[in-house]
């Protein structure tokens, strides 16, 4: 399954359904459905809750790699993609959105 985000001040962000569903978690939304909205005047605190989770994914990381170094191990294997490459074009819909008054809808 995709998510599918759609506005009409931005061209459409599609992810794959594990990805969708964590940034639709992240802020709060109920991914039970496959459908939801995200009006504007909530995009500030999903925007806010997004770069939380990107800014304790990067400080968990690192410590991950300072704590293998520690150890004189090699470091630990991440995901090739993190939640802030992500989740960047979404936050970015979302500021775009916010700013032009417009919804952003999913499953529709």
């Amino acid at each position: 399954m995709l998510y599918k985000f759609k506005s009409k001040s931005t061209g459409d962000v599609i992810m794959l359904q594990p990805n969708g569903q964590r940034v639709l978690e992240i802020i709060g939304k109920d991914t039970q459905t496959g459908t939801g909205i995200i009006l504007p005047d909530q995009m500030p605190a999903a925007i806010a809750a997004l770069e939380a989770a990107i800014a304790q994914e990067d400080a968990d990381r690192a410590a991950a790699v300072a704590e293998a170094q520690g150890r004189k191990e090699p470091p630990p294997h991440f995901e090739a993609v993190s939640l802030r490459q992500r989740a960047l074009p979404f936050i970015e819909m979302l500021r775009r959105c916010q700013k032009d008054g417009h919804e952003v809808v999913w499953g529709v």
